[in-house]
């Protein structure tokens, strides 16, 4: 794992709690499918990716991520006209929450994470 460096102290509660942030806001998925998964990091990482370089680092890593379980889920979705995407689709979304609630602990801890099997869109 890496730590960011910035001209923000890490120790920075206020960068790290966005930090977090970006990558606990996805947990809106479960309540808002679609849009609360990509809305939530999406719009903290617009909001404050200006602040602090840990904060867009965090933000592009959980987009990343997100788009990349966007395009999982909708690959299950139609293996599910063969019945095999029901079960891909509840194994894809039981990663999401378990890798999202990792990120967040690693970035509350100051460390970015890099999640497994993301298409980097954003650099």
């Amino acid at each position: 794992m890496e730590t960011i460096s910035s001209s923000v102290p890490a120790g920075s509660s206020s960068v790290r709690s966005w930090s977090v942030l970006c990558h606990a806001s996805a947990l809106l998925g479960m309540l808002f499918h679609f849009p609360g998964q990509l809305l939530g990091p999406f719009i903290v990482w617009l909001l404050k990716r200006g602040s602090a370089p840990e904060i867009d680092a965090h933000g592009k890593e959980s987009l990343n991520f997100q788009l990349s379980m966007l395009i999982y889920n909708g690959v299950a979705l139609v293996l599910c006209l063969v019945l095999i995407g029901i079960p891909i689709l509840v194994g894809l979304w039981l990663v999401n929450i378990a890798l999202v609630i990792v990120a967040s602990i690693k970035a509350s801890d100051g460390e970015l994470y890099r999640y497994p099997l993301t298409i980097r869109f954003l650099k």
